[in-house]
């Protein structure tokens, strides 16, 4: 008799690449230090809080002046886009002309304001607008996702982080995928929100709180204040505003302003000076302050997000990052676990309400999803909870309107309140319909083993993509449909065929069970990635070396190099 060989089991699991990271006290415990450890322990506590504190501050700085780096690169081509109300009447060019808008000016605040101005001037109508306020939305979740760049160094983290930055991105296309179509088909979302305004009797407001900016102001406002009227000018047709710059000089201060004015004390209420920031006087172009302004933002932020990881990952040890990640991704007890989840989207609301940024939020709990904090599935209803939040602040915005534009603006505000509420109705309150979590871990998978896909997937959905359609676009409606309809049906005939591949490919012809008759740069990356590589590790080029010239045959002589009359060169 024979015994078969000791196999082991470990190579037959599987590691989970999602699976949380189990976080150990491995710290000293309180109780075994003495005075002085404890003194000097909660002394560098307090130190890194502070620090994380002020990096987060200027995190939210950066953000902002970034944004008004964008407005003034491309704010009156901003302008000048949406002035193409021809091109507007195509909702599927609204939908991109809203996305390249809000990449251009960094924020859906301002394009959703220019989309409002324009819809109260009566230069576009609450139908054709409905498209270009989904295009916001696509646009504004760019952000977090070129926040999860900045954890390209560690694969796994990266594979987190970008998961949990595109399962935003991935909600907001789905949701346009499905919504955009029923609007153009019903108009349910201009109906349902004409019925709301015409059933209450709605008056206008104060302006929206200002809550993160009385904190941020003084210090961005020091540095460029930007005056956005003159881009909701050029969209709304004025042709004073093209001939305007967008840096402001005058700038209205608070009330009971006291000036002093040839030795007498003066009290005016809201007086209008002139601005206190940098460029006030500057001789130098709005696309020069922009570039520069550009420059240094992305540098600050880069650095203050690479100093959050590392600052998150040092103070979220020990028992810390145990309480944490448990209050994070706990349940709650049966029979309310299904509440988890639109708790956490309440949260998500609120938060973005008080920095009155989506972007700002979601790029907030990136590195957190990175570092295994919170889990991909927290972080879905959490962004989720961010677009409800950022419409909110919309709303009080438009309840500030005029009487004579406020059913309008409102009406605007709730369309994108509505766009939202109805893609989560889709996508999250049955656990099968959460495409955007599978599909998100599907393409952090991807860019994990390949890594420079991930500028691919920002180039390609949020810059070439729209770019390609909005020339289409100019084209006419004709060739828009002509040139996509036969790109999107080979499209779905490959998902239906990769499905039928994995679970039924006893359903398909030999031929199409797999891919394999195609040449392998069609339906793998591996080549991709080889030339990828190849081109980063391309040696740099060095001059031809100085060559002995003999006429007869080399001796055997090392590290010499000889050459033939022929001037071929060998090295020996």
């Amino acid at each position: 008799m024979s015994m078969a060989p000791a196999l082991s089991t470990v190579a037959l699991i599987e590691e989970d690449p999602w699976e949380m990271l189990e976080l150990q006290d491995t710290g000293v415990k309180w109780a075994d230090l003495d005075t002085k450890g404890k003194i000097l322990r909660v002394l560098i506590n307090a130190a890194k809080l502070f620090l994380l504190v002020g990096l987060l501050y200027m995190f939210v700085c950066s953000l902002d002046i970034l944004s008004s780096a964008f407005q003034l690169v491309g704010g009156k081509t901003a302008g000048d886009i949406f002035q193409e109300n021809t091109v507007l009447s195509n909702p599927l060019a609204g939908l991109v002309i809203g996305m390249l808008v809000t990449l251009l000016v960094q924020s859906s605040s301002t394009s959703s304001s220019i989309v409002v101005s324009m819809v109260s001037s009566g230069l576009l109508e609450v139908s054709t607008a409905v498209p270009i306020i989904m295009g916001t939305n696509i646009g504004t979740s760019v952000t977090n996702t070129v926040v999860a760049m900045t954890q390209v160094g560690d694969r796994n983290k990266f594979r987190r982080a970008f998961a949990g930055a595109t399962v935003h991105d991935f909600f907001n296309w789905l949701s346009v995928l499905v919504l955009l179509p029923l609007e153009v088909a019903t108009g349910y979302l201009v109906k349902l929100t004409d019925l709301i305004i015409k059933s209450f009797n709605i008056q206008s407001g104060e302006n929206a709180p200002a809550l993160l900016n009385v904190i941020t102001d003084p210090l961005t406002h020091s540095i460029i204040v930007l005056d956005e009227s003159v881009i909701s000018g050029i969209a709304t047709g004025d042709p004073e505003a093209k001939n305007k710059s967008l840096i402001k000089v005058w700038c209205q201060t608070a009330s009971n302003t006291v000036i002093i004015l040839n030795h007498v004390r003066w009290k005016k209420k809201n007086a209008i000076l002139f601005c206190n920031h940098i460029f006030v006087n500057t001789n130098l172009s709005d696309l020069a302050v922009g570039l520069i302004l550009l420059a240094c933002s992305l540098l600050i932020l880069c650095t203050c997000l690479i100093l959050i990881v590392k600052l998150l990952n040092s103070m979220l040890k020990g028992q810390v990052a145990v309480v944490i990640k448990k209050i994070m991704n706990t349940d709650f007890p049966f029979p309310f676990a299904w509440l988890t989840g639109y708790i956490a989207m309440v949260v998500g609301a609120g938060m973005t309400f008080i920095v009155q940024s989506s972007s700002v939020f979601t790029s907030a709990i990136t590195p957190l999803v990175g570092i295994g904090v919170i889990k991909i599935e927290r972080a879905y209803p959490l962004s989720l909870g961010s677009n409800i939040g950022t419409t909110t602040t919309a709303i009080l915005a438009a309840m500030a309107s005029p009487g004579e534009t406020l059913g309008n603006s409102l009406q605007i505000a709730l369309v994108h309140l509505f766009f939202n509420l109805s893609g989560i109705l889709l996508w999250y309150p049955i656990p099968f319909t959460r495409l955007p979590i599978r599909m998100a871990k599907a393409l952090g998978q991807l860019t994990a083993q390949y890594r420079w896909f991930s500028g691919v997937y920002i180039i390609f959905c949020f810059f070439a993509f729209p770019l390609v359609v909005f020339g289409l676009s100019l084209a006419g409606w004709l060739v828009l449909v002509g040139v996509l309809v036969p790109i999107v049906v080979v499209l779905i005939f490959i998902i239906v065929v990769n499905s039928l591949q994995k679970h039924k490919p006893q359903w398909l012809p030999s031929i199409l069970q797999s891919w394999d008759f195609l040449p392998l740069w069609a339906h793998s990356l591996e080549p991709w990635d080889r030339v990828v590589t190849t081109m980063a590790n391309f040696p740099t080029p060095v001059p031809p070396p100085t060559c002995i010239i003999s006429h007869t045959a080399p001796p055997p002589r090392l590290n010499a190099v000889w050459c033939w009359k022929s001037r071929d060169c060998w090295r020996y």
